[in-house]
């Protein structure tokens, strides 16, 4: 049962404080004297990260000095107060020895008001006098109302002391020990480093007691505000002093202890293999629960194709080939491996599926990377590969709401606007995400896109003072009004990366982390300078412009989505990890289920019979001409062992801007040319499609056989006329190429489905 000391407090004249939140966001104080208090040295760290205690200037903690009222009072007030401690008037203290000059005025002033402090008889509150340790037991048991524990810690002077029961219920939930002769010693005073001890033991308690318990609300109530902003914040690791990021090393300690950040991406600079980044992933972990005790977001772009980061796995051969295969069963095979992949490196979140409706050819950013054209589809196959990830126990997070298929402006590099009317947006780039959120998805990426026809705002852009319309990433009216309440989405709101232009160019960082949570974004990604962002939203909730109540809400969500794909639940030793990397990471099960969706999503853009593409035969003198040599290689390979039986030749001719003729010259002498054309991350419309052409013409005059291999969007026959034989492969990656060569050799027959509609297959 609960035990309330009210009146032994009373009688002994100390101060009680009920805390209600965590303390200021004050910068941690670095501290040089706690050489020889090694033993406090954690609890120390871990209230200046706080913003509780503080230290005397110069790197001075003094920890082996007596903690006093006022200094109890004013830790204890910090904890409470995370908008700052309220400025007192000057006679808000009515004790005889406060005086409004007296360093803690404001602190005891705010206990006075809240009535969490009793003075002495003679009026006075003898703010200078040390706290004992029997001082210590019920001044923590009246601020945390703990409950009674089942230890059972005797203790040989306790008994007699007035402050028998506090002792006891701090020593009945191990908070408190005693010395080596059985006594605690309660009229003994505390120095600064054991007051630092006992209150930072109470705090992890209470928290670790609300953790159990699920209790989100209890452990809101023990966070201070930086942290709670902290979890809205995921940073990218990629580079320290110029260098990347491969270990946990001194500056990710620092972020990790100082910001609490929720989380971080993972990107390939911080790869260098399986083990490596098992490694690493483990080790944020575990210097996450060195500085607290919520555990990180992991995240990473594992869309598969072009977008891929586990090394030496299942990459699978990217989106748009599952959307030529129109298989909802693939897609969920391939969502549960990447899942299962990425779980095995310590990852649990995954910036995956794209549900972005790629209707717009000269789209320069999203291509490939959608399943299609098709809404219908998109949605299908999006909600498959989403059901994949959550079998495995990976988060989903859907992106770039409300759509960024039909843009011809990169958001890396500028800012969208996508001038359709409502009824389009329903019909077409909402669709997706109304099936993921009627599936139950956790998580949603905004874009950094203007929809006018949701929110027509515009603001005065930083860059060059014109006026621009406000991104999704930064409007309520797309965020709250209609993916919240319009279409009932319950889970967590995580921006694209603030480092993108279309954020970046027109708003400081400052101004858009805090537009940005007012619209309803819940998670920051990659802010430029997260301490910056940090600051900004702590200074924007001190003074009102972000409503506390919004965090709370926001840290809430984020919490429950963190318990539900079980983050506080202790996992395998790194040991195990390691040992079980090699049976899941690019296992034989998940490189056939690659191989499978790679074979049928082999498209027939062209062909002489209507069904395939020209054939490689016996003998052939095969010529692979290709802008890039190394691809070539890649294909020239792949066709010595898939058609090591037919005795082929090969050679690569390497095909130079404006160098068609040159290439045509090369090619007299050869049977079949396989011709690689590759568009990607540009604008279809302005390609330069004339060498293609080119060769092409030049193939078709000689009467060569030969195919067009289309290795990136599938667009080729919107620019280029007069193809007698042509492929679509979706990726230029390993499993894509050696589809497209079994193909050309006649091993398997192309039965993929363009999935845009640019183009109608024969």
């Amino acid at each position: 049962m609960r035990f309330n000391i009210m009146s032994a407090v009373i009688a002994a004249g100390l101060l009680g404080s009920l805390c209600l939140f965590g303390g200021n966001a004050a910068a941690a104080e670095k501290f040089t004297d706690l050489q020889h208090a090694l033993w406090a040295k954690d609890s120390i760290e871990y209230l200046s990260n706080r913003g509780t205690v503080a230290g005397y200037g110069g790197g001075r903690f003094n920890p082996d000095g007596a903690v006093t009222r006022a200094q109890a009072v004013a830790f204890m007030a910090r904890e409470q107060y995370p908008l700052g401690i309220p400025e007192a008037g000057a006679d808000a203290v009515h004790y005889k020895d406060v005086p409004p000059s007296h360093p803690f005025y404001k602190e005891i002033a705010a206990a006075a008001a809240k009535g969490l402090v009793g003075g002495y008889a003679d009026g006075s509150f003898r703010p200078d006098a040390p706290i004992t340790r029997a001082e210590t037991a019920a001044f923590l048991t009246r601020a945390y109302a703990l409950e009674a524990g089942k230890q059972d810690k005797q203790l040989s002077d306790v008994t007699n002391s007035w402050a028998a029961d506090p002792i006891r219920l701090m020593s009945s939930n191990g908070l408190i020990g005693g010395y080596s002769d059985g006594t605690y010693r309660p009229n003994r005073t505390v120095t600064r480093a054991e007051f630092s001890v006992f209150l930072t033991r109470v705090i992890r308690f209470e928290r670790e007691e609300a953790i159990e318990a699920k209790d989100w609300d209890k452990l809101l109530s023990y966070m201070t505000l930086n942290e709670q902003v902290g979890q809205m914040l995921m940073p990218d690791i990629r580079m320290w002093n110029g260098k990347p990021t491969t270990t946990v090393h001194d500056g990710l300690k620092a972020i990790i202890h100082e910001q609490a950040p929720g989380g971080f991406i993972v990107f390939d600079k911080n790869i260098v293999s399986a083990k490596q980044l098992a490694t690493l992933t483990d080790g944020l972990q575990e210097e996450e629960r060195k500085a607290g005790d919520i555990p990180l977001f992991l995240g990473v772009d594992q869309e598969g194709g072009v977008i891929q980061r586990i090394p030496g796995g299942t990459n699978l051969p990217g989106q748009m080939a599952l959307g030529a295969t129109g298989d909802e069963g693939l897609a969920e095979q391939a969502g549960k491996l990447t899942g299962e992949e990425l779980k095995a490196l310590g990852l649990q979140l995954n910036f995956a599926p794209d549900l972005d409706v790629n209707s717009n050819p000269d789209n320069p950013i999203i291509g490939k990377r959608s399943f299609g054209s098709d809404s219908d589809l998109v949605s299908r196959l999006g909600v498959a590969t989403m059901k994949g990830l959550k079998e495995s126990g990976v988060i989903a997070a859907v992106k770039h709401f409300p759509g960024h298929g039909d843009t011809t402006v990169d958001s890396h590099l500028g800012l969208p606007v996508l001038m359709h009317d409502r009824a389009r947006l329903d019909a077409v780039e909402l669709r997706p995400f109304k099936a993921a959120i009627a599936s139950g998805v956790d998580m949603i990426m905004t874009a950094h896109i203007a929809f006018p026809a949701v929110d027509d705002t515009h603001v005065t852009s930083l860059k060059d003072g014109s006026s621009v319309p406000i991104p999704a990433t930064m409007s309520r009216k797309v965020l709250t009004g209609l993916l919240r309440e319009e279409l009932g989405f319950k889970g967590v709101i995580i921006s694209d990366a603030f480092t993108m232009k279309g954020i970046a160019e027109h708003f400081g960082e400052e101004q858009a982390v805090v537009r940005a949570v007012n619209a309803g974004v819940e998670i920051i990604l990659m802010p430029k300078e997260p301490a910056v962002a940090q600051r900004a939203l702590v200074t924007a909730v001190q003074n009102g412009t972000v409503p506390l109540d919004n965090i709370h809400e926001s840290v809430k969500r984020i919490l429950e989505l963190k318990n539900k794909y079980g983050l506080f639940s202790q996992g395998e030793s790194l040991s195990a990890k390691l040992a079980s990397l090699s049976k899941i990471i690019g296992s034989d099960d998940h490189r056939k289920v690659e191989k499978t969706i790679a074979e049928r999503a082999v498209t027939l853009l062209a062909g002489r019979d209507g069904q395939h593409p020209d054939q490689i035969r016996q003998g052939d003198r095969v010529a692979i001409v290709s802008a890039d040599v190394e691809q070539a290689k890649q294909l020239e390979n792949q066709l010595k062992q898939a058609g090591a039986s037919l005795a082929l030749k090969t050679n690569v001719i390497e095909l130079k801007p404006g160098m068609a003729s040159a290439a045509i010259s090369a090619i007299n002498e050869a049977d079949y040319v396989i011709a690689t054309s590759y568009q990607f991350r540009n604008t279809a419309s302005q390609f330069n499609w004339s060498d293609t052409q080119a060769l092409v013409e030049g193939l078709n005059k000689l009467d060569k056989r030969y195919v067009l291999l289309s290795l990136g969007n599938p667009y080729e026959m919107l620019y280029v006329n007069n193809v007698k034989s042509s492929i679509a492969v979706y990726g230029k990656e390993l499993p894509n190429t050696a589809a497209a060569v079994r193909a050309l050799v006649g091993q398997l027959a192309p039965q993929g489905v363009l999935p845009v509609a640019a183009l109608a297959t024969p």
